[in-house]
């Protein structure tokens, strides 16, 4: 990043200029990838994808190891 500061608010630097451009370049790059992926998954056949998608889910399911259930106990039942 560029360690020069303007002296006021006015007129930025050519050096801030092209990175504010740069910028905005790269975002414009990641709006499109972001919009074709929108379109990727409109279109997807998500009929198909089910089976597909509850298989992996399950293997996933399986690798994560369960969690070992706590007992809650009232304090007021336990007094009486």
């Amino acid at each position: 990043m560029s360690q020069k500061k303007t002296a006021s608010f006015g007129k930025p630097t050519f050096e801030q200029q092209i990175i504010e451009e740069r910028k905005l370049k790269a975002l414009e790059k990641i709006a499109n990838s972001l919009d074709a992926l929108a379109l990727w998954f409109e279109e997807v056949d998500k009929e198909e994808w089910g089976d597909r998608l509850q298989f992996y889910l399950a293997e996933w399911h399986r690798t994560v190891p369960p969690k070992e259930e706590v007992e809650v106990t009232d304090e007021k039942t336990d007094k009486a």
